[in-house]
Protein backbone atom coordinates (compact mmCIF):
# COMPACT_ATOMS: atom_id res chain seq x y z
CA UNK A 1 0.00 0.00 0.00
CA UNK A 2 2.88 1.99 0.46
CA UNK A 3 4.01 1.49 -2.96
CA UNK A 4 0.59 2.69 -4.43
CA UNK A 5 0.45 5.60 -2.45
CA UNK A 6 3.42 6.48 -4.40
CA UNK A 7 1.77 6.65 -7.39
CA UNK A 8 -1.02 8.95 -6.96
CA UNK A 9 0.99 12.12 -8.55
CA UNK A 10 1.32 9.97 -11.81
CA UNK A 11 -2.48 9.78 -11.27
CA UNK A 12 -3.20 12.86 -10.83
CA UNK A 13 -1.00 14.17 -13.96
CA UNK A 14 -2.70 11.71 -16.59
CA UNK A 15 -6.49 12.44 -15.17
CA UNK A 16 -5.48 16.65 -15.03
CA UNK A 17 -5.42 15.52 -18.82
CA UNK A 18 -8.81 15.38 -19.51
CA UNK A 19 -10.40 17.23 -16.81
CA UNK A 20 -10.53 14.77 -14.08
CA UNK A 21 -8.61 15.34 -11.32
CA UNK A 22 -11.55 14.74 -8.89
CA UNK A 23 -11.93 10.76 -10.18
CA UNK A 24 -8.28 10.89 -7.88
CA UNK A 25 -9.65 8.94 -5.22
CA UNK A 26 -11.69 6.52 -7.28
CA UNK A 27 -8.70 5.85 -9.53
CA UNK A 28 -6.40 5.14 -6.50
CA UNK A 29 -8.61 2.54 -5.19
CA UNK A 30 -8.87 0.98 -8.14
CA UNK A 31 -5.07 0.83 -8.09
CA UNK A 32 -4.73 -0.43 -4.70
CA UNK A 33 -7.74 -3.15 -5.78
CA UNK A 34 -5.60 -4.43 -8.64
CA UNK A 35 -2.09 -4.36 -6.97
CA UNK A 36 -3.81 -6.54 -4.04
CA UNK A 37 -5.49 -9.03 -6.06
CA UNK A 38 -2.23 -9.30 -8.38
CA UNK A 39 -0.13 -10.09 -5.11
CA UNK A 40 -3.06 -12.46 -4.25
CA UNK A 41 -3.52 -14.35 -6.65
CA UNK A 42 0.43 -14.76 -7.66
CA UNK A 43 0.64 -12.50 -10.52
CA UNK A 44 3.28 -10.48 -9.30
CA UNK A 45 7.05 -12.80 -9.79
CA UNK A 46 10.09 -10.66 -8.04
CA UNK A 47 12.83 -10.58 -10.60
CA UNK A 48 16.59 -9.60 -9.64
CA UNK A 49 16.90 -5.65 -9.90
CA UNK A 50 13.34 -4.87 -10.71
CA UNK A 51 11.35 -2.77 -7.67
CA UNK A 52 8.56 -4.08 -6.39
CA UNK A 53 7.38 -0.03 -7.19
CA UNK A 54 8.15 -0.40 -10.60
CA UNK A 55 5.64 -3.29 -10.62
CA UNK A 56 3.18 -1.34 -9.13
CA UNK A 57 3.37 1.49 -11.78
CA UNK A 58 2.94 -0.66 -14.58
CA UNK A 59 -0.74 -1.67 -13.10
CA UNK A 60 -1.16 2.06 -11.87
CA UNK A 61 -0.50 2.87 -15.96
CA UNK A 62 -2.90 -0.28 -17.11
CA UNK A 63 -6.00 1.16 -14.12
CA UNK A 64 -5.36 4.78 -15.32
CA UNK A 65 -5.54 4.22 -19.21
CA UNK A 66 -8.96 1.63 -18.93
CA UNK A 67 -10.12 5.05 -16.70
CA UNK A 68 -9.36 7.23 -19.35
CA UNK A 69 -10.50 5.10 -22.07
CA UNK A 70 -14.18 3.96 -19.90
CA UNK A 71 -14.33 8.31 -19.49
CA UNK A 72 -14.28 9.35 -23.00
CA UNK A 73 -16.35 6.79 -24.31
CA UNK A 74 -19.02 8.00 -21.98
CA UNK A 75 -21.49 10.21 -23.08
CA UNK A 76 -21.33 13.37 -21.16
CA UNK A 77 -24.57 14.49 -19.42
CA UNK A 78 -24.58 18.39 -18.32
CA UNK A 79 -24.48 18.99 -14.81
CA UNK A 80 -26.98 22.25 -15.04
CA UNK A 81 -30.11 21.82 -16.84
CA UNK A 82 -33.73 23.63 -14.57
CA UNK A 83 -36.52 20.73 -14.44
CA UNK A 84 -39.46 21.89 -16.19
CA UNK A 85 -38.04 24.87 -18.20
CA UNK A 86 -37.50 23.30 -21.68
CA UNK A 87 -36.66 26.77 -23.20
CA UNK A 88 -34.60 28.14 -20.27
CA UNK A 89 -31.23 29.32 -20.60
CA UNK A 90 -29.66 26.02 -19.20
CA UNK A 91 -31.99 24.08 -22.36
CA UNK A 92 -29.03 25.18 -24.97
CA UNK A 93 -25.71 23.93 -22.90
CA UNK A 94 -27.91 20.45 -22.13
CA UNK A 95 -29.25 20.43 -25.73
CA UNK A 96 -25.53 21.06 -27.22
CA UNK A 97 -23.92 18.65 -24.71
CA UNK A 98 -25.91 15.56 -25.79
CA UNK A 99 -25.97 16.53 -29.65
CA UNK A 100 -29.72 17.49 -29.58
CA UNK A 101 -30.73 19.53 -32.70
CA UNK A 102 -33.03 22.13 -31.96
CA UNK A 103 -34.58 22.25 -35.64
CA UNK A 104 -38.11 20.81 -36.09
CA UNK A 105 -36.78 17.65 -38.05
CA UNK A 106 -34.87 16.23 -34.61
CA UNK A 107 -35.27 12.51 -34.61
CA UNK A 108 -37.17 10.86 -31.91
CA UNK A 109 -34.33 9.12 -31.03
CA UNK A 110 -32.69 12.20 -30.25
CA UNK A 111 -35.90 13.27 -27.96
CA UNK A 112 -35.73 10.25 -26.44
CA UNK A 113 -32.23 10.29 -25.16
CA UNK A 114 -32.25 14.03 -23.75
CA UNK A 115 -35.48 12.89 -22.07
CA UNK A 116 -33.59 9.80 -20.62
CA UNK A 117 -30.64 12.22 -19.79
CA UNK A 118 -33.42 14.73 -18.18
CA UNK A 119 -34.48 11.70 -16.10
CA UNK A 120 -30.79 10.98 -14.52
CA UNK A 121 -30.12 14.61 -14.08
CA UNK A 122 -33.13 15.47 -11.77
CA UNK A 123 -33.08 12.20 -9.92
CA UNK A 124 -29.70 13.07 -9.34
CA UNK A 125 -29.99 16.07 -8.45
CA UNK A 126 -32.60 15.24 -5.38
CA UNK A 127 -30.48 12.51 -4.19
CA UNK A 128 -27.23 14.16 -3.32
CA UNK A 129 -27.15 16.10 -0.23
CA UNK A 130 -28.23 19.61 0.33
CA UNK A 131 -25.18 22.17 -1.12
CA UNK A 132 -23.55 19.41 -3.22
CA UNK A 133 -24.99 20.00 -6.55
CA UNK A 134 -24.65 23.70 -6.82
CA UNK A 135 -21.13 23.12 -5.06
CA UNK A 136 -20.20 20.42 -8.32
CA UNK A 137 -22.12 23.08 -10.45
CA UNK A 138 -20.05 25.77 -9.18
CA UNK A 139 -16.37 23.48 -10.03
CA UNK A 140 -17.52 22.65 -13.06
CA UNK A 141 -18.41 26.35 -14.29
CA UNK A 142 -16.31 28.49 -12.43
CA UNK A 143 -13.39 29.85 -13.75
CA UNK A 144 -9.59 27.65 -13.92
CA UNK A 145 -7.49 28.02 -11.02
CA UNK A 146 -4.16 27.27 -11.23
CA UNK A 147 -1.80 26.40 -8.55
CA UNK A 148 -2.00 24.17 -5.67
CA UNK A 149 -5.30 23.10 -4.42
CA UNK A 150 -7.53 25.09 -1.59
CA UNK A 151 -9.25 22.98 0.98
CA UNK A 152 -12.42 24.74 -0.79
CA UNK A 153 -11.00 23.11 -4.21
CA UNK A 154 -11.23 20.05 -2.53
CA UNK A 155 -14.75 20.39 -1.19
CA UNK A 156 -15.65 21.19 -4.72
CA UNK A 157 -14.24 17.97 -5.96
CA UNK A 158 -15.60 16.12 -3.73
CA UNK A 159 -18.84 17.83 -4.56
CA UNK A 160 -18.46 16.18 -8.49
CA UNK A 161 -17.16 13.06 -7.42
CA UNK A 162 -20.81 12.34 -5.46
CA UNK A 163 -22.78 13.57 -8.03
CA UNK A 164 -21.12 11.55 -10.76
CA UNK A 165 -21.25 8.58 -8.28
CA UNK A 166 -24.79 9.26 -7.57
CA UNK A 167 -25.67 9.58 -11.17
CA UNK A 168 -23.99 6.27 -12.15
CA UNK A 169 -26.32 4.52 -9.58
CA UNK A 170 -29.34 6.43 -10.61
CA UNK A 171 -28.80 5.45 -14.51
CA UNK A 172 -27.96 1.33 -12.90
CA UNK A 173 -31.57 1.40 -10.82
CA UNK A 174 -33.33 2.81 -13.91
CA UNK A 175 -31.32 -0.05 -16.10
CA UNK A 176 -33.11 -2.22 -13.51
CA UNK A 177 -35.45 -4.70 -15.49
CA UNK A 178 -38.93 -4.57 -13.39
CA UNK A 179 -39.31 -8.54 -13.47
CA UNK A 180 -36.49 -8.88 -11.89
CA UNK A 181 -37.98 -7.38 -8.70
CA UNK A 182 -40.68 -10.17 -7.52
CA UNK A 183 -40.63 -9.51 -3.84
CA UNK A 184 -38.21 -7.47 -0.75
CA UNK A 185 -35.25 -9.20 -1.08
CA UNK A 186 -35.17 -8.45 -4.46
CA UNK A 187 -35.35 -4.89 -4.50
CA UNK A 188 -32.67 -4.52 -2.02
CA UNK A 189 -30.20 -6.97 -3.37
CA UNK A 190 -30.88 -5.29 -6.73
CA UNK A 191 -30.67 -1.53 -5.16
CA UNK A 192 -27.13 -3.24 -3.68
CA UNK A 193 -25.69 -4.09 -7.27
CA UNK A 194 -26.39 -0.13 -8.53
CA UNK A 195 -23.41 1.27 -6.68
CA UNK A 196 -21.00 2.40 -9.06
CA UNK A 197 -17.43 1.05 -7.41
CA UNK A 198 -16.53 -2.87 -6.21
CA UNK A 199 -16.04 -0.84 -2.40
CA UNK A 200 -19.39 0.49 -2.43
CA UNK A 201 -21.12 -2.24 -3.68
CA UNK A 202 -19.67 -4.77 -1.61
CA UNK A 203 -20.03 -2.17 1.69
CA UNK A 204 -24.06 -1.65 0.47
CA UNK A 205 -24.40 -5.79 0.53
CA UNK A 206 -22.22 -6.82 3.76
CA UNK A 207 -22.99 -3.75 5.66
CA UNK A 208 -25.59 -1.49 4.91
CA UNK A 209 -28.23 -4.20 3.32
CA UNK A 210 -28.27 -6.19 6.29
CA UNK A 211 -28.00 -2.98 9.28
CA UNK A 212 -25.10 -4.55 10.95
CA UNK A 213 -24.07 -2.53 14.55
CA UNK A 214 -21.98 -2.87 17.28
CA UNK A 215 -19.55 -6.08 17.16
CA UNK A 216 -21.21 -7.65 13.78
CA UNK A 217 -20.26 -4.83 12.14
CA UNK A 218 -17.13 -4.50 13.33
CA UNK A 219 -16.19 -8.36 12.51
CA UNK A 220 -17.55 -7.48 8.49
CA UNK A 221 -15.18 -4.73 8.18
CA UNK A 222 -12.56 -6.52 9.39
CA UNK A 223 -13.57 -9.35 6.39
CA UNK A 224 -14.30 -7.16 4.32
CA UNK A 225 -11.25 -4.99 4.51
CA UNK A 226 -9.26 -8.27 3.78
CA UNK A 227 -10.91 -9.02 1.10
CA UNK A 228 -10.47 -5.49 -0.88
CA UNK A 229 -7.30 -5.03 0.33
CA UNK A 230 -8.19 -2.26 2.28
CA UNK A 231 -7.67 -0.53 5.62
CA UNK A 232 -11.06 -0.91 8.20
CA UNK A 233 -11.01 2.38 8.63
CA UNK A 234 -10.98 3.65 4.89
CA UNK A 235 -14.05 0.87 4.93
CA UNK A 236 -15.68 2.82 7.83
CA UNK A 237 -15.79 5.97 6.03
CA UNK A 238 -17.43 4.55 3.06
CA UNK A 239 -20.30 3.52 4.75
CA UNK A 240 -22.12 6.61 4.74
CA UNK A 241 -21.85 7.18 1.14
CA UNK A 242 -22.57 3.64 0.28
CA UNK A 243 -25.64 3.88 2.53
CA UNK A 244 -27.24 7.25 1.05
CA UNK A 245 -26.44 5.89 -2.75
CA UNK A 246 -28.02 2.48 -2.04
CA UNK A 247 -31.11 4.37 -0.13
CA UNK A 248 -31.08 6.20 -3.77
CA UNK A 249 -30.81 3.32 -5.77
CA UNK A 250 -33.96 1.58 -3.63
CA UNK A 251 -36.25 4.51 -4.19
CA UNK A 252 -35.46 4.13 -8.09
CA UNK A 253 -36.19 0.70 -8.62
CA UNK A 254 -39.09 0.82 -6.27
CA UNK A 255 -40.84 3.64 -8.12
CA UNK A 256 -40.28 1.57 -11.25
CA UNK A 257 -41.80 -1.31 -10.05
CA UNK A 258 -45.46 -2.18 -9.68
CA UNK A 259 -44.84 -5.53 -7.36
CA UNK A 260 -47.02 -5.04 -4.60
CA UNK A 261 -45.24 -5.38 -1.28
Amino acid sequence: MIAVDGVQPYVVSRLRRIGRVSDVDDVMQDVRIAVWDGVARGRYRQLPGVPFEAWVQGVCANVCAAHVRRELNHQTLPLIVEAGNADGPTSFVSSAVLGMDRSDGRSAELIIDQQWARTIIELTRVSVPTGVWDLAADSLTGPRQYGPPSPQDRRRWHAVTVVRQTARTVQNALEVEPMAVRNIGDLCQQAARCLPTPVLRRTAECIVRPGLQGSDRKRALEALALELGVTERYLAVQIGSARRLYQAAWRVIRAGTRAAF
